[in-house]
């Protein structure tokens, strides 16, 4: 998933409709969906009362959970202090990831597989 989110971070026009969060909270959504059907066992961070949601309200100061969730807390957020609610997003995952992960994104990091090198993919 974190994968996933470095190459959002990227090209943010490219993979999310108008930069938006709660796009990008949709898209997350059916990636976690995904994970699901296919039975893999990858942790995920950003359901609604998930750990990331959990940090960001404490992080934003509110007082109790959202609930419009959290894409729509941060949209309000950036809104509030005038700063692309994408460009928050991003920021706010490296404070988490910092906090949680012990791991730092490499922002600009390249793709690790090209489509020479790349593994066929398993048909169902």
């Amino acid at each position: 998933m974190y994968d996933f989110l470095e190459e959002v971070r990227l090209r943010p026009g490219m993979w999310v409709r108008r930069s938006s969060v709660q796009h990008l909270d949709s898209i997350l959504t059916g990636y976690r969906v995904a994970l699901e059907i296919h039975g893999v066992g990858e942790g995920f961070d950003f359901l609604n009362g998930g750990p990331f949601a959990e940090w960001l309200w404490k992080r934003l100061g509110m007082a109790y959970p959202s609930a419009l969730g959290w894409a729509v807390e941060i949209e309000r957020a950036a809104e509030a202090t005038d700063v692309p609610a994408m460009e928050l997003f991003f920021d706010l995952l490296d404070e988490f990831r910092s906090a949680h992960h012990d791991a730092q994104p490499s922002a600009g990091r390249a793709p690790q597989a090209s489509p020479e090198t790349e593994q066929p993919h398993a048909t169902a």
